[in-house]
């Protein structure tokens, strides 16, 4: 789940203040507002609006930074209430593709397989030329996204797809036999990061019976007083909590585990560790839903324990190629190659994730993932020259309670790692029986300490 700011811009001139050196204009208090809240919400009513300004000014709530609507008619509420119908998708979205300006020029794509894959980098080098002529860019969200590696991407959200996505996310709890729907005055959904600095801001799902969701930093430095955080969430009491795994692991703080009781919890952008998966659902006695996707292609798939991903049933074709760019052969691991129809402002064909996994067919022969590996699909070195998979550092590092990891080795050989919690020396032990060779290892109390961000797990200079 990428959940990226979608927002009103801020001022690139604001001052940024002369007591912090670190500290970024663009994440500057209200330094620019654009919109009213009539035009942020157009159905807004009188109760939502009051949902709005009790959480606005909540005394114990964190800085907000941005404000952010849907933005949604009455007609489009009710709209993205439903999924987009997936019957015969592929050929419209092929027929809409070649249109684009990326493609001009270029050979009949008749098939899917007659495209070539795109990346990143051509996203980077002219989104523009991804977005279909005769777009309607009154329905257009500014989104941004980081990714794990590169420069920064700003992504056309379409504001029905993401008002969808909540609801997506309603059905999956649902399907779980859980009832979430509108509760009293119970915040609807709290999505939480955990940095320095973030776009957060207070906002109401219209579709959703006009309650509030927000976007709050967990960092210490953004509460008013120590004791802000627990007071905050005790009051808000979110109902479903979203997030990556560095920031979903601050919910075990004691002060945060009391307050929060979730009817489930959404993991994204990480990779979520067995271990953590099953602290959260020890902590909050609810499911943990396992999200993967990116925010160019949205979600693509999702699982509820350690196994395999399930491809959602929407409008996303996955593919698995190998290193020459070739389809890889049945149940073999390769680069995960996504085409994505969800958002009308961005239709993507073929686009290469990055991540490593294989395809296979569940029970029932829905397509599913196994052996999800993001952002890379790392081989170490060992002692007598054997490459090792970073699949099998993973399984022992989970075995041994880690919640997280970083494990690097470089052009000598020599190996680090950095584990947050679990056992050191158990883990230790492990990676050097795998490996042959010595092992630094370091742990951490916490995911956070491995640094902001989306560090990379596995990095090996080693050939």
């Amino acid at each position: 789940m990428s959940d990226a700011a979608r927002t009103e811009p801020p001022d690139p001139d604001a001052s940024v203040s002369a007591t912090d050196p670190l500290a970024l204009a663009e994440y500057a208090p209200g330094s620019v507002a654009v919109l009213t809240d009539a035009e942020r919400w157009p159905t807004l009513t009188a109760e939502g609006a009051a949902r709005l300004e009790r959480l606005r000014t909540h005394p114990h709530a964190p800085r907000w930074v941005h404000r952010t609507g849907d933005r949604l008619t009455a007609e489009q509420i009710e709209r993205t209430k439903h999924p987009l119908p997936v019957s015969g998708w592929l050929d419209e979205h092929l027929a809409a593709a070649r249109g684009l300006l990326h493609y001009r020029g270029l050979a009949p794509l008749e098939r899917l397989e007659d495209f070539p894959t795109v990346s990143r980098d051509d996203l980077v080098r002219d989104i523009a030329a991804f977005v279909p002529l005769g777009s309607d860019f009154d329905r257009m969200l500014h989104g941004t996204s980081s990714g794990s590696t590169g420069a920064a991407l700003v992504i056309p959200d379409d504001v029905e797809e993401v008002a969808r996505s909540f609801h997506l996310l309603v059905e999956l709890v649902r399907a779980e036999g859980i009832r979430w729907r509108p509760d009293g005055e119970r915040m609807a959904l709290a999505h939480v990061v955990h940095q320095r600095e973030a776009f957060t801001y207070a906002s109401i799902v219209s579709g959703f019976g006009q309650r509030t969701m927000a976007r709050v930093n967990l960092h210490e430095a953004q509460w008013p007083t120590d004791a802000s955080r627990r007071e905050f969430f005790a009051d808000v009491d979110p109902q479903v909590v979203t997030g990556d795994p560095t920031s979903l692991a601050e919910l075990l703080d004691p002060e945060l585990r009391s307050a929060v009781r979730p009817l489930a919890i959404f993991s994204g952008a990480m990779a979520l560790s067995a271990p953590l998966r099953a602290e959260l659902e020890s902590a909050f006695a609810c499911p943990v839903f396992d999200v993967y996707g990116l925010h160019e292609t949205r979600p693509i798939a999702v699982r509820t324990d350690d196994g395999p991903f399930r491809v959602l049933d929407r409008r996303v074709l996955v593919e698995v190629l190998d290193a020459a760019g070739c389809a890889a052969a049945p149940g073999e691991i390769g680069e995960l190659v996504v085409t994505a129809g969800e958002n009308q402002l961005l239709p993507l064909v073929r686009y290469r994730t990055g991540d490593f996994g294989r395809l296979i067919r569940l029970d029932g022969g829905a397509p599913g993932i196994a052996e999800l590996e993001g952002r890379e699909h790392t081989r170490f070195v060992a002692a007598d020259g054997r490459h090792v998979a970073c699949v099998d550092l993973t399984q022992h590092l989970q075995a041994h309670g880690a919640r997280g990891w970083t494990v690097e080795q470089g052009a000598d050989g020599a190996v680090r790692a950095v584990i947050a919690g679990g056992d050191r020396d158990a883990v230790q032990a492990a990676l050097e029986a795998l490996l042959g060779r010595a092992v630094a290892t370091v742990r951490v109390a916490r995911l956070a300490d491995l640094g902001e961000g989306k560090p990379r797990r596995f990095l090996s200079a080693a050939s």
